[in-house]
């Protein structure tokens, strides 16, 4: 055999063995495609289940972040504190105007804010970034402190108090849980650091945060 032909059979070997390893790769994928969506077992369910949690972490979440601007786009509200109780607008005001108009924010004011009827605990709210040097009054803000979720309250203005002008101040809109700002010291509504801001509210999805929620109290339940 001539070295043209020996050249021509081996690059027909190669072709050959490269459509070998494609169909290969191919039946695999397909194998597995048919063990994640027809495959009903336990063992196939952990799987969907795993894959769906590693692609919303690291590629769907990271991804929306990206667009909107923030490092924590989605959050899921876990307490009533921007709950409104009694839910018409003009009897909530009515008994929790004195605390707004301390800081001049009237009733017509209120009125133009984002989220003026609060939100419900379970909600999801999806939020974009923003500067906490140049927010407005009103804006529903989401912030770290020291609880081991982030908070997501309305921002009141700076505080006004001499060395401490620097400072963030919230609140939560239900005037029954929250009638005055937390001053504790896991949070002090008073003394929020514009670092600690990670974005404002724009979009609310009722009660899909109880997925979430309830997902946390059955692994905490389990570890306790």
């Amino acid at each position: 055999m001539s070295k043209k032909q020996s050249l021509k059979k081996e690059i027909k070997e190669t072709k050959q063995k490269k459509v070998v390893e494609k169909k290969g790769v191919f039946n695999n994928l397909k194998r597995f495609w048919n063990f994640l969506w027809y495959e009903d077992s336990i063992l196939s369910w952990m799987t969907l289940i795993i894959l769906a949690f590693i692609l919303i972490k690291f590629v769907f979440y990271p991804g929306i972040g990206i667009l909107l601007g923030t490092n924590f786009p989605i959050v899921a509200v876990v307490s009533s504190s921007m709950e409104h109780h009694p839910a018409n607008f003009d009897q909530w005001w009515d008994l929790n105007q004195d605390f707004y108009l301390k800081f001049n924010i009237t009733k017509q004011e209120f009125q133009d804010f984002k989220f003026r009827k609060g939100f419900n605990k379970g909600d999801i709210m999806l939020l974009r970034g923003v500067d906490p040097h140049n927010m407005k009054k009103g804006t529903i803000m989401v912030y770290w402190s020291k609880k081991p979720y982030p908070i997501i309250h309305r921002y009141i203005g700076n505080n006004t108090e001499e060395n401490k002008t620097n400072f963030l101040m919230s609140k939560g809109d239900n005037g029954l849980t929250n009638p005055w700002f937390i001053q504790q010291t896991f949070l002090n509504e008073k003394e929020i650091s514009p670092n600690s801001v990670v974005g404002q509210a724009f979009l609310r999805i009722p009660y899909l945060g109880y997925v979430k929620i309830w997902a946390t109290e059955l692994v905490g339940g389990m570890i306790n």
